[in-house]
């Protein structure tokens, strides 16, 4: 990617370094936060991807996964060495979604609403409750922030065989366009909808949110092909390989387990792909209406 000489943004918020203290128990992000989980067993898997739903994970564990045993308390240390440049580069991605979707809402008569994009080390306090890294990165709507462990990028690269520049600023490009669904009202009214039918359904629901962020950053990586000249040869089989590489279908299988689609909630690897590449193609919102698709 040609992202050096790209616009810094001022909503990186640098968490990292400090450490989270004062008796906090529960095992994880409250309602809110967007990701997607599976059962118990797979749920160690996806947890390293995109975060968790906890309307999903809380379900049927022990206590309601809130905060307890007095308020958290925070304290600093230096931010983990050699991520300078990692730092840099999150900024101008997400300085580029910022001007992408600026302009997409403009075109729709609306103002978009910058998202802060919080850098933390191991562990978290969000609006939707407490994260560790492991979790992965994740978009809280009642804060309106991003999370992110930049340790996640060598993950990607190692566990999930998705390297490249391209698929680490999918990942940032994914966890916006939850925002985007957010300023649009879509987060509010799905997990209403949750709330009214069963388990399987409701993780029907979870990957048409998930593939619709697919769908969503391919538009952003449009938008900054088209007008700033930003991708290079090769970028986009990168971003293809990382929605592959994080699909239900494979995580199942990576996990040791057989595949069960009624239990997806971010979509298999063909569709992960299939919606991104959408998004890049048509560039366009109404091309990501994932839920009057007639096929996903």
């Amino acid at each position: 990617m040609r992202w050096r000489k790209g616009r810094r943004s001022s909503n990186v918020e640098d968490r990292r370094g400090a450490s989270i203290g004062g008796g906090l128990r529960g095992g994880g992000l409250r309602r809110g936060g967007i990701g997607g989980g599976l059962g118990l067993v797979v749920v160690v898997v996806l947890a390293l991807v995109f975060g968790v739903d906890p309307m999903v994970l809380l379900q049927g564990l022990p206590g309601d996964g809130s905060l307890g045993g007095g308020p958290a308390v925070e304290s600093r240390q230096a931010p983990p060495p050699g991520q300078e440049e990692l730092t840099d580069f999150v900024s101008v991605i997400l300085a580029d979604t910022e001007d992408t979707w600026t302009s997409v809402f403009a075109g729709y008569d609306m103002a978009y609403q910058e998202p802060n994009l919080v850098l933390f080390t191991d562990a978290v306090q969000s609006a939707c409750g407490f994260a560790q890294s492991a979790m992965g990165p994740f978009y809280c709507p009642g804060d309106r922030k991003v999370y992110l462990d930049l340790g996640f990028f060598d993950e990607l690269s190692r566990r999930f065989q998705a390297p490249g520049d391209f698929a680490q600023a999918y990942v940032i490009a994914h966890e916006v366009g939850h925002h985007v669904q957010n300023l649009l009202g879509i987060e509010a009214k799905l997990r209403e909808a949750q709330q009214q039918v069963g388990q399987r359904e409701a993780n029907a629901l979870s990957v048409m949110m998930e593939l619709q962020a697919d769908c969503l950053a391919g538009l952003w990586a449009q938008h900054a092909e088209r007008t700033r000249d930003l991708l290079e040869s090769g970028d986009i089989e990168e971003g293809l390989n990382a929605a592959s590489a994080i699909g239900d279908d494979r995580l199942q299988r990576q996990a040791g387990g057989r595949v069960a689609p009624d239990s997806f909630t971010h979509g298999s690897s063909a569709q992960r792909v299939r919606w991104f590449k959408r998004g890049f193609t048509e560039g366009r919102l109404e091309a990501c209406d994932t839920f009057s698709a007639s096929q996903l």
